[in-house]
C-alpha cells in the first residue's frame, strides 16, 4: 500500500526522541558571566565551506556557526541535534524527521525542512556516505515547515550514523546556500549554530571572531560530546593567527590568548610545570598522519612508484618530529587505523622498522622514475608538518630522486592540493595530512578510504575491486562480517597505494588554568561550553 505524506506523520511521530535527562535552561548564559576567549589554532581559515572542504579548520567553522541534524555523544553514539523527534517505518524503508522547535538562520529567518533537503541533497555530491544514501534514496522530500521523509529504495542500516558522522559531517545551511553545486564554495557564513560570524571583524591573516548567538535554543539536555545542549558561555571567541610557534606560546604565557592548538611537544616541560597552564588532550584517540600521493600524475601515477613509497618511509624518524614526547606517538600499519574494532595487519610485510631504502630505490627503477620533479607541499607554518616534509625530501633525495619543496602556509596548501595539474604547473606530487582515528573505523563515511578516482578525496586512487568490497559494507550488519572485508579491503589497499602512513599521534591542546569546560571529543573542536574565569 503507497503511504502518504499525511500517513507518515500520522504514524511516525512515535518518534525516537532523546532520553529526557535533568533540566538545562533553555536560554544562553547571562551576559555577565561571558567573556572573551582568544584561540589560536593550528591552519589558517581559507575555506569556509564545510561541506566543500575536509580542512580541520575548516569543520571548526562549521561546527561554530551551523548545526546538524544528528551529532555523536561522548560515546560516538547518534543523538538528535536540530531533529526533535524522528521515525522509521515497520519496512525500514522510510525515515521521517521532525524539527524540534526554536530553530532560526543568523538572518532572523526560520530553519525549515526545505532547508535540510537542500543541505542533505548537496552534501552527498561530496560525501561517500551522502553518496550512499542518495545512490539507495527513491525520494527525499518536504512533508511540511518542520518535517521531511527519506524514502529508500531498500532499508539502509546505517543511515542514522552516515547522517552523524564526523568523517564528513553534515551540516545544515540555507535552502538558498545548499542549492549551490558542491563544487562551488558557499561564503555567506550564515548558519543556525551557536555562534554568529562576525563579517565585520574579519581579518584573513590576522583574526576571525565569532559572537555568541543570542537567539540560540539549546537542547534541554546536558552537553554529551557533541550532542546534548550547547550552551556557550562566552560572549565573543576570536581566532588569532600567530604562525610563528614560540610567538604563540609566548602570547599564552602572558594571558595574551587563553588556548593554543597543537603546541610544540619541546614545550610540553615548560607547560606542565608553569602554575598558570595546562595541556588537555581533547582527542584522545589521536590522529593518523600520512602522506598523500597524486595518482593522477608521473611518478605516482605508477603504483611501483607508489608501492616504494611504503618502503621509503621510517616511522620511528617522522614520529620523532611529529610527537618528540614519546608518550604521544605510535606506529600505524592498518587504514583502519590503531584502535578501532577494524585495525588489522593484513599485507604489512612493508614495514619494517627504519624503513628501507634500497627496496624503495628498487621499486622507483621498476616504475620507470625518469627524473620527473616529485613536488612536496611543505606547510611552513605547521612546524611538525614542514619539518616532516624537510624529512621526506631529504630521503627521497637520498635514493635519486627529484624531490623540490613547496612552501606555504597550511591554507595554501588546502588551496593547492586540489589541483589535479601537472606539479610544475601549479598542481603537486605528495603532501601530509591526518585523519582521526576514529574516523577510520567508517569507510562509508571517511572520504580518506575511498578510492573512485577523480571522484574522490585528494589523490585520487582508484581500485574498483576495492570499491566493490566497501559497497558491502552497509550490508554487513555484524561486526565480524565488516572485520573481514576490513582485512580484503586493507590487503588491496596496500597493493595499489595512494596513501603512506607515517604514525599515530596524540597532541594536547594548551591552555591557561582559566579556561574550562573544553568538550572533549575526536577530530573537531567545539567553542560551546568553555568558561573563562
Amino acid at each position: 500500500m503507497a503511504i502518504s505524506r499525511r500517513d507518515i506523520v500520522k504514524a511516525g511521530l512515535a518518534f525516537g526522541a532523546a532520553v529526557s535527562i535533568p533540566s538545562v535552561t533553555r536560554a544562553q548564559a547571562s551576559p555577565s558571566a561571558a567573556k572573551t576567549v582568544r584561540m589560536v589554532m593550528s591552519g589558517d581559515l581559507r575555506v569556509f565551506d564545510p561541506i566543500s572542504s575536509t580542512a580541520t579548520i575548516t569543520g571548526d567553522h562549521g561546527l561554530a556557526i551551523y548545526d546538524t541534524l544528528f551529532a555523536p555523544d561522548s560515546k560516538l553514539m547518534p543523538q538528535p541535534q536540530m531533529v526533535g523527534k524522528w521515525a522509521v517505518s515497520e519496512d525500514k524503508k522510510t525515515y521521517t524527521f521532525q524539527l524540534r522547535d526554536g530553530l532560526g538562520w543568523h538572518d532572523g529567518t526560520p530553519v525549515t525542512a526545505a532547508d535540510c533537503v537542500a543541505s542533505i541533497r548537496r552534501w552527498a555530491q561530496v560525501a561517500p556516505g551522502g553518496k550512499l544514501i542518495m545512490g539507495r534514496a527513491k525520494d527525499i522530500s518536504k512533508i511540511d515547515d518542520k518535517t521531511f521523509a527519506l524514502a529508500m529504495k531498500e532499508p539502509l542500516g546505517p543511515l542514522i550514523d552516515l547522517l552523524a558522522t564526523l568523517g564528513s559531517p553534515l551540516f545544515i545551511m540555507r535552502e538558498k546556500d545548499a542549492n549551490r553545486p558542491a563544487t562551488e564554495q558557499v561564503i555567506a557564513n550564515i548558519g543556525s549554530g551557536p555562534f554568529k560570524f562576525n563579517e565585520a571583524l574579519a581579518n584573513p591573516g590576522a583574526s576571525f571572531t565569532y559572537d555568541r548567538n543570542e537567539n540560540y535554543v539549546p537542547r534541554n539536555e546536558l552537553p554529551d560530546g557533541f550532542a546534548g545542549g550547547k550552551i556557550v558561555y562566552a560572549d565573543r571567541i576570536i581566532w588569532q593567527t600567530i604562525a610563528n610557534p614560540q610567538t604563540a606560546f609566548s602570547a599564552l604565557q602572558a594571558g595574551e590568548v587563553d588556548f593554543l592548538e597543537g603546541p610544540p611537544a619541546d614545550l610540553y616541560p615548560i607547560i606542565r610545570t608553569d602554575p598558570n597552564l595546562a595541556l588537555q588532550v581533547l582527542d584522545k584517540l589521536g590522529w593518523v598522519n600520512l602522506l598523500r600521493l597524486n595518482c593522477l600524475q608521473k611518478p605516482f601515477d605508477n603504483v611501483k612508484a607508489r608501492q616504494a613509497m611504503l618502503h621509503l618511509v621510517d616511522q620511528e624518524a617522522f614520529l620523532r618530529i611529529l610527537s618528540a614526547d614519546p608518550k604521544y606517538g605510535h606506529q600505524v600499519t592498518s587504514i583502519f587505523g590503531n584502535d578501532t574494532l577494524y585495525s588489522n595487519n593484513e599485507n604489512t610485510t612493508w614495514y619494517k622498522k627504519g624503513g628501507d631504502p634500497e627496496k624503495a630505490k628498487q621499486l622507483f627503477r621498476e616504475a620507470n622514475y625518469a627524473g620527473e620533479k616529485v613536488v612536496i607541499l611543505q606547510p611552513t607554518n605547521m612546524m611538525a608538518y614542514s619539518n616532516a616534509s624537510q624529512l621526506l625530501a631529504a630521503a627521497l633525495r637520498k635514493i635519486g630522486i627529484n624531490a623540490e619543496l613547496a612552501p606555504s602556509d597550511w591554507g595554501g596548501v588546502v588551496t593547492r592540493r586540489s589541483n589535479k595539474g601537472p606539479p610544475g604547473d601549479g598542481g603537486w606530487s605528495i603532501f601530509i595530512s591526518a585523519w582521526p582515528d576514529i574516523s577510520l573505523s567508517d569507510p562509508i563515511g571517511t572520504p580518506l578510504l575511498v578510492a573512485d578516482g577523480e571522484k574522490g578525496w585528494y589523490g585520487w586512487p582508484k581500485n574498483d575491486e576495492y570499491e566493490a568490497l566497501r559497497a558491502k559494507w552497509a550490508d554487513s550488519p555484524t561486526v565480524a562480517e565488516r572485520q573481514a572485508l576490513a582485512r580484503e579491503m586493507q590487503g588491496l589497499s596496500w597493493n595499489f597505494g595512494g596513501t603512506v602512513l607515517l604514525g599515530q599521534t596524540v597532541s594536547p591542546i594548551a591552555r591557561r588554568n582559566t579556561l574550562t569546560g573544553l568538550i572533549e571529543m575526536p577530530a573537531l573542536i567545539a567553542m560551546w561550553n568553555m568558561q573563562k574565569v
